[in-house]
């Protein structure tokens, strides 16, 4: 990969990318106020739990097969991927968080440069889509592309612990140490899965997801 498509995957990765990633927490924060998370060892039980059965069996194999049909430039098979992605968030929460993200950067892109969404139809894209549609443009390497997404999503469940647990930036640290070589693993299942073998359903995930729209008192918005 070259160094300008490096420097264009720090960009997209970065918590300083104006699509409100740090609004969500996927959950998490219901679960640490509800007691199902409640120290260092069980977050990070949590945090691999969706990560290997979650992130690992539906994103990264989705991000790939978004990818492929970005770079073969059919884009007929992105947006039903795209669909297809959207559909399987299993929660108001879920869903609402994937297409707002998701059409906060397609809206970044293009006013970076027209020419990179200009293909898209005007159906609600998810963030995966939209993340597989930059990397395609800035020319970053799959793998890294996966890597990068994973990196993204793991600093931000670290980031709701650390503001509701609360887990102390030291704890953090230390935590994302051990999460760290969980990272490559799952990139490689999901890059390795079959698109038929495709799932991702996580019933805890859903009922704190689900749970968290009426929760009397939050700080994220999922």
């Amino acid at each position: 990969m070259s160094s300008m498509a490096q420097l264009q995957l720090m960009r997209l990765v970065s918590p300083s990318l104006p699509v409100g990633g740090f609004a969500y927490s996927q959950g998490l924060e219901y679960a640490i106020e509800n007691n199902w998370v409640n120290n260092p060892k069980e977050l990070k039980t949590w945090i691999a739990g969706v990560l290997q059965a979650g992130l690992a069996c539906l994103d990264i194999p989705m991000l790939a097969a978004l990818y492929e049909a970005c770079s073969e430039q059919d884009f007929a098979k992105f947006e039903s991927l795209n669909l297809e992605l959207i559909a399987s968030r299993e929660t108001h929460e879920l869903e609402l968080e994937d297409i707002q993200m998701g059409n906060a950067l397609r809206t970044l892109l293009s006013q970076l440069d027209e020419g990179i969404t200009a293909p898209l139809s005007d159906e609600a894209m998810s963030w995966t889509s939209m993340f597989a549609l930059a990397g395609v443009h800035w020319q970053i390497e799959l793998a890294e592309l996966a890597d990068g997404y994973l990196w993204t999503w793991l600093e931000n469940q670290l980031a709701v612990a650390g503001k509701t647990l609360p887990l102390g930036q030291t704890a953090c640290q230390q935590l994302l140490s051990q999460l760290l070589p969980l990272l490559p693993e799952a990139r490689q299942a999901g890059l390795a899965l079959p698109f038929e073998n495709i799932s991702g359903s996580l019933p805890a995930l859903s009922l704190a997801s689900a749970l968290h729209e009426t929760q009397y008192c939050r700080l994220f918005r999922s």
